[in-house]
């Protein structure tokens, strides 16, 4: 038996190939399915079939665009209800590849219709040797069940279902049995999933906190309590992928715009998107932009901040940026980028156009500030609860960044703000959001609470 893992660290996305006697399946394919092609190719095997775990919110899948440039099925389980021709499979259902054979467990609670897949190579024994848990099971974690609310089943009931296919089902396999899911740590679909990609049965029964002896009961309140709020991209991309995203291959590049063309298509709404790191937007960035760096999770953040039915004009440093840009946003759903600027902030300057600034301040500046002016001058911590109740700057008020467009209110206009997050990131995001909604007295905290705490500062805790 042939297996890899494909781990994509922007999305924190697990997808797989699993090969034998020339034939191949891709479970939980990503939305560009070249990589699979290729390793494909490469080991000699041609792909039959395409298999989701679930519809996925976080994420576009590539399932259309893989099975019809190879002729594969695509396989759902049969609670998914998707819009195209597939295989729909239920508890026990087998495909088999070669010698190995995929054996299909209903497993719902992340999602009504989620399957694991029990994985057996036939040519060393007759038991799996490892399951791919989809969002059912994480390592270090389970998968949030508040995501079919939408359908009219609550958070709870969906706990209960999981709790159910945990322990009925994943948790009856032998300890050895090695555990492949779908996402790793900094995904949306958990909460505390662990840096590792893959575990075993034994070894999360032991050290997962959601896997622990507990009654139902516990286990629904523990897995529906601080759930971080639901990104507004989750149920368009699960529509998408319902009806099976069109292909990427052919599209083509996004066109260079001139300075003039870009502030013109901003005039009429469309979102400017700097994808350059946050000292580079500081430094300089067209009035109005917003910052989202290809350095961080940039299609998690630009599916929960940018609006779908906007145009995108992409800003960054080289064509290769707006490529990656492009690419990552279409996995996410993001479709209308519509151009970039021609050049970068090159040709903007060279335009003689106006150029805003965000100034930097680290944490020493910070501390300093503090200590001169602490009544007036505001500290936001756009960080997620338990982060900031873990450490924060003294003082610092908390409305998280996916939170903050809706809330900013309760920020007063007229003083000064230092906006802080882990490391700089989410709080350049931060800054450019309120500076569009006319904040002007802003400052980004270089290296963020992590360097704050590190430079031995004073830090509350909860």
């Amino acid at each position: 038996m042939y297996f890899k893992q494909f781990y994509l660290g922007c999305l924190a996305q697990a997808s797989y190939l699993i090969g034998s006697e020339g034939e191949a399946v891709v479970v939980d394919p990503r939305r560009d399915v070249d990589e699979y092609l290729a390793e494909a190719k490469a080991q000699g095997l041609e792909i039959r079939y395409v298999v989701e775990t679930h519809l996925h919110a976080d994420f576009v899948s590539g399932h259309r665009e893989l099975a019809e440039r190879t002729g594969a099925t695509i396989v759902f389980g049969a609670r998914a209800g998707v819009a195209f021709p597939h295989r729909a499979v239920s508890d026990g259902d087998e495909i088999r590849i070669g010698n190995v054979v995929l054996r299909f467990l209903e497993t719902p609670g992340h999602t009504p219709e989620s399957v694991s897949v029990l994985v057996i190579d036939t040519q060393a024994s007759s038991e799996p040797s490892l399951v791919l848990t989809g969002d059912t099971l994480f390592i270090g974690d389970v998968g949030r069940p508040d995501l079919a609310g939408s359908h009219g089943t609550s958070a709870q009931e969906m706990a209960s279902i999981l709790y159910d296919s945990l322990h009925g089902k994943l948790l009856s396999l032998p300890d050895a049995t090695a555990v492949y899911p779908a996402h790793g740590a900094g995904s949306l679909c958990g909460r505390h999933i662990s840096q590792e990609t893959s575990s075993t049965i034994g070894d999360q029964r032991r050290t997962n906190y959601a896997l622990q002896p507990m009654s139902k009961q516990e286990f629904v309140r523990l897995a529906t309590a601080d759930l971080p709020e639901q990104p507004q991209y989750f149920d368009r991309d699960v529509a998408i992928n319902r009806e099976g995203a069109p292909w990427l291959r052919d599209r083509p590049p996004p066109p260079a715009l001139e300075p003039a063309e870009a502030q013109a298509r901003a005039g009429k709404g469309a979102q400017l998107l700097d994808v350059r790191a946050a000292a580079a937007f500081g430094t300089g960035h067209l009035p109005g932009s917003w910052n989202i760096g290809l350095g961080g999770q940039f299609a998690s953040w630009a599916g929960t901040l940018l609006e779908p039915q906007r145009e995108i004009v992409v800003v960054a440093d080289d064509e290769g940026g707006v490529a990656e840009a492009a690419l990552r946003l279409s996995r996410v759903g993001l479709e209308r980028v519509t151009g970039h600027l021609a050049r970068g902030l090159v040709s903007w300057h060279a335009a003689g156009l106006p150029v805003a600034t965000l100034p930097q301040w680290p944490v020493d500046e910070l501390r300093a500030r503090l200590e001169e002016d602490a009544p007036r001058l505001q500290v936001l911590d756009v960080r997620r609860p338990a982060e900031h109740a873990a450490g924060r700057v003294p003082g610092a008020l908390n409305i998280p960044l996916d939170r903050l467009e809706r809330e900013a209110g309760v920020l007063d206009r007229s003083r000064p703000m230092a906006v802080i997050c882990a490391g700089g990131y989410r709080s350049s995001a931060a800054c450019s959001l309120l500076r569009r909604q006319g904040f002007e007295s802003l400052h980004n905290v270089v290296g963020g609470t992590s360097a704050w705490i590190a430079a031995g500062y004073p830090t509350e805790r909860s």
